[in-house]
């Protein structure tokens, strides 16, 4: 049987790589090994960063709520108004809250005033 060297998918293969590390330093975009090497990382950078965005969108809605509930109330806090939340049983995400906060204003001063009732 004679030897297949797979030279046109091997270059396409290659192509893909080089394509979607340009714009990357050094020889990370130009050096097969080097380039896919980076390319690998930059994949699991890419899915940790992911996972990070809902954690720093998570600490932005707690941080948009602490403030807009200081507004209000110089001492109530975040972590008392998410306790009073819980006791009231009333059932709205960080997101939603934050989101109100910024847009609606008096709607969410009725929400603070329920459940801090």
């Amino acid at each position: 049987m004679t030897r297949v060297k797979n030279s046109p998918t091997k270059r396409a293969r290659h192509h893909k790589v080089f394509a979607r590390t340009r714009g990357f330093r050094m020889t990370k975009n130009h050096l097969w090994k080097v380039a896919h090497e980076a390319y690998l990382h930059a994949l699991d950078y890419s899915f940790q960063g992911r996972k990070d965005r809902k954690s720093d969108m998570k600490s932005l809605w707690i941080v948009r709520l602490n403030a807009a509930l200081r507004e209000l109330d110089p001492k109530y806090t975040y972590s008392r108004f998410v306790a009073d939340l819980k006791k009231k049983n009333i059932v709205l995400d960080r997101k939603v809250l934050a989101d109100v906060a910024v847009s609606d204003t008096p709607t969410f001063k009725k929400i603070v005033e329920a459940a801090s009732k």
